[in-house]
């Protein structure tokens, strides 16, 4: 018996039918895929059925055009079909920051996580290793370079958390169909919306989700599309403008939008209030060592010899994670949380836990 083409276990949208009648047409008069187009289409993806040159094409039109909520929450649902969670006992915070990382300023989220672990609020991070296009420093090397397992089993992930209070998973096993894409998106040379959705993953299958955007539109748009995700639906989530994208926020004016049960809102927040009074150019770092770097100055905040800039904007981050699970009814109280955290050693706890799993 012959084998069936690859091309016939799909519907009707291959994607270069997609790309000549919907997405395809240029930036101003590109239409919207449908629900159903856009999950056939991420099948397609994971399957690896599109000849390179389409695949490429594909995601380079949906850059230009800009997806929509239904579209990313319809790639979001095929990704999480194939993703191994293991939720811990705890029910964490979810921080979703740009997988492809940071390449001037500190990475503040771990020693922020630990932070806020310390005050009791449990925090689970993810990353993958090196993911184009920038391939620069995320999570995972920060924690390398701390000493702390990072090539794990979503399962043993879940009992890191359980015993720590804060929790690393790991890409390539929690979904593997995701990294079975780094050749190819290592070839288009910019980002695609996979940069996008791998943030949106849940493997802890957390109830908050905490996230940073560039602009208000689009933190409005990634609520959205949890919403109209099918996987998973976060009670709360909670997004603000991140310094190089990722989960840290940025001195200054800041903008804050928040999805609690179902109505968005939005706030700013001045961060000298909170005794973030710097620049953004004062957490910039060596460039060549951003995770060894940002690994030094995590385990100076957390034992408390480091009380500089660098240890006031852990702080603050740390507050947003604390009020993100709705453990503070506000940042300056979860502020005070988090400083009490380092003070009293119990940052110092948690790290020391992580360092001996």
């Amino acid at each position: 018996m012959s084998q069936t083409p690859k091309s016939t276990q799909f519907g009707e949208w291959p994607l270069k039918r997609l790309m000549t009648a919907v997405v395809g047409s240029g930036v101003k008069s590109a239409a919207d895929m449908s629900r159903s187009q856009a999950t056939e289409a991420m099948e397609r993806i994971i399957a690896g059925e599109p000849d390179p040159t389409t695949l490429g094409a594909f995601w380079l039109a949906n850059r230009w055009k800009h997806n929509v909520a239904e579209e990313l929450a319809a790639y979001a649902d095929v990704m999480a079909r194939d993703v191994k969670t293991a939720a811990p006992t705890v029910d964490p915070v979810d921080c979703g920051a740009n997988y492809d990382g940071k390449g001037e300023t500190a990475i503040l989220g771990a020693a922020a996580g630990i932070v806020a672990a310390g005050a009791g609020t449990p925090v689970v991070v993810h990353s993958g290793d090196r993911v184009p296009t920038q391939k620069q420093d995320a999570y995972k090397h920060v924690l390398d370079d701390l000493n702390i397992r990072t090539e794990i089993e979503p399962a043993e992930s879940a009992t890191m958390v359980d015993e720590t209070g804060f929790g690393f998973y790991y890409q390539p096993k929690f979904a593997p169909h995701i990294d079975n894409l780094w050749h190819r998106r290592d070839q288009m040379g910019v980002r695609t919306f996979i940069n996008t959705i791998e943030t949106m993953a849940n493997p802890a299958e957390a109830d908050v989700h905490l996230g940073s955007f560039y602009h208000l539109p689009f933190a409005k748009k990634m609520t959205d599309a949890f919403e109209q995700m099918e996987t998973q639906s976060p009670n709360r989530v909670v997004m603000f403008q991140g310094m190089e994208g990722y989960d840290d926020i940025r001195p200054g004016y800041t903008k804050v939008g928040e999805l609690t049960d179902g109505e968005f809102t939005d706030f700013e927040i001045e961060t000298p209030e909170y005794g973030m009074d710097f620049e953004y150019d004062d957490l910039k770092i060596n460039p060549d060592d951003i995770a060894g770097v940002s690994a030094t100055l995590t385990e100076e905040i957390i034992d408390g010899t480091r009380t500089d800039h660098f240890a006031d904007a852990v702080e603050v981050n740390a507050a947003f994670r604390i009020y993100a699970r709705g453990d503070a009814d506000s940042v300056d109280t979860a502020l005070d949380m988090a400083t009490a955290s380092i003070d009293s050693g119990a940052a110092s706890d948690v790290l020391h836990s992580l360092q001996t799993f």
